[in-house]
């Protein structure tokens, strides 16, 4: 997971590690630990974490500098 880009993405978004980790639900010091790669966060955080910042989870891990998020399919 691309630790800065997380960290950065919370700062343009001007929240606090607190806040960031109120809107998740998860503990203040859980969210810290994903900033700081002391832990890693399920597949449903990493979800979370891109749905709440409106990019794709291939931006949140480094593997694209595109941060937008995938195009949806049209229904069938």
């Amino acid at each position: 997971m691309n630790l800065f880009r997380l960290r950065d993405l919370r700062e343009d978004a001007e929240l606090s590690q607190t806040e960031l980790a109120d809107a998740l639900g998860i503990a203040q010091t859980t969210y810290s630990g994903y900033e700081r790669g002391f832990r890693e966060p399920s597949l449903e955080m990493l979800c979370r974490m891109a749905d709440f910042f409106h990019t794709s989870t291939d931006y949140l891990l480094g593997r694209t500098d595109n941060p937008a998020p995938p195009a949806k399919l049209p229904p069938r």
